[in-house]
């Protein structure tokens, strides 16, 4: 049997023992309902409230400022969609990038047919909002920016606090999509001009269906599931004391390993691009070499289909994803691959390797093997790749 090499971290992460330890007694022992009055629901309430003060420490924000969702793309939904009911007094301009994740884009265009206009924000080639085109954007009736603190494809850190600052200035709200940057590279939401953020549990090694909005204190925005009196009036439903618990503990020993999980898997990040860039020629790096996630890795690879590249590489139990949107039904590649100005051809050869704590340079250099193998054999295959080969001969 093939060694499991798991390369998407960026999708999902493994739940860590400890965070599956600390959340079992609230299945069976403290099983109690947070929102009863009696003293065995108590144990479930304590424990959500760590779970919070956990979570608002790493933020630097008080803990009553986190509300617990299903995960990232509730809280996006819940920002978004809140913030436009909320101030459509004001305005009804709402202003994003064009390379955010489909939870914030496709709740931008469901506001669109509900009468509110949406500026989508170009990028660079390396996928950065420039602040003088946020600024260039904003108007008078602008209420809401929403950007994302790290793409999810290219890896690109967004320079958050530079236009956190400038939606400020102009008494605009700012949101940020966190779901691949918390937990992974610090962040102050006070220091960074943040009012809202979105997380997701299962990125950071905590369970799935958990994840929370930070919403700073004085922003009025009502509920996006109604029903009971549940986080504080402004998220219904029983909560999910496990999730939360699990939640908690993960963001805990997220916060207490940062530093040293970015160092090894920046050296490992860099030594796998500096590796591909010099044995696989045609070769492109997407996204930042320098304001990155620590553990992206996306590449293009001309002459190849993403999809072909992907299945090969699971054959040899290596775990990636693809820049295409081939694999869910779309012959379209990637949204964010297109804005950064890659053309069609190009950015349907994208492959992009997350990296976690767990991985070795060992790993890497097998992948790396497999990669030169996998991408040598699909361009001989490339009516494409034997047409230029002979026009450069």
């Amino acid at each position: 049997m093939k060694k499991l090499i798991y390369l998407d971290h960026a999708a999902t992460t493994a739940t860590r023992p400890e965070v599956v330890e600390a959340m079992l007694p609230y299945f069976t022992q403290n099983y109690g309902n947070a929102s009863s009055v009696y003293d065995f629901a108590s144990k479930s309430k304590t424990a959500i409230q760590h779970a919070r003060k956990t979570i608002g420490d790493a933020l630097g924000v008080p803990d009553r400022d986190i509300y617990f969702t299903a995960g990232g793309s509730e809280s996006d939904n819940w920002a978004i969609k809140a913030t436009a009911d909320a101030y459509a007094s004001k305005g009804k301009h709402i202003i994003t990038s064009k390379i955010e994740h489909h939870a914030v884009l496709h709740t931008c265009e469901y506001l669109e047919k509900h009468g509110y206009e949406v500026t989508y924000l170009d990028v660079d080639e390396n996928g950065i909002v420039k602040p003088e085109d946020l600024e260039a954007a904003i108007r008078p009736d602008t209420v809401l920016v929403t950007i994302m603190f790290a793409n999810n494809e290219i890896g690109t850190v967004e320079p958050i606090k530079e236009l956190g600052a400038i939606a400020h200035k102009h008494g605009v709200l700012f949101h940020t999509d966190a779901v691949q940057a918390f937990g992974q590279i610090p962040i102050n939401a006070d220091e960074m001009n943040i009012d809202m953020l979105s997380a997701s549990g299962h990125k950071l090694n905590g369970p799935k269906g958990i994840g929370f909005l930070y919403i700073r204190k004085g922003i009025k925005i009502g509920p996006l599931i109604h029903g009971g009196a549940q986080e504080r009036r402004r998220r219904a439903g029983t909560e999910n004391v496990p999730g939360i618990v699990g939640l908690g503990k993960a963001v805990e020993i997220a916060v207490a390993t940062m530093k040293e999980r970015a160092e090894k898997e920046i050296e490992l990040r860099d030594y796998m691009m500096e590796r591909i860039m010099k044995e696989i020629p045609y070769t492109r790096i997407n996204g930042s070499k320098t304001k990155r996630l620590p553990g992206n890795v996306n590449f293009s690879f001309q002459f190849i289909e993403g999809e072909s590249l992907l299945i090969m590489l699971d054959m040899e139990g290596i775990c990636a994803s693809s820049g295409s949107a081939c694999t869910s039904g779309s012959l379209d590649p990637s949204h964010v691959l297109l804005a950064i100005g890659l053309p069609h051809e190009i950015a349907h050869g994208s492959l992009r390797m997350t990296l976690g704590e767990d991985n070795t340079k060992e790993d890497i250099d097998f992948v790396i093997e497999q990669l030169k193998r996998i991408v040598g054999r699909l361009r001989e295959m490339s009516p494409l790749y034997e047409d230029f080969v002979k026009k450069h001969k």
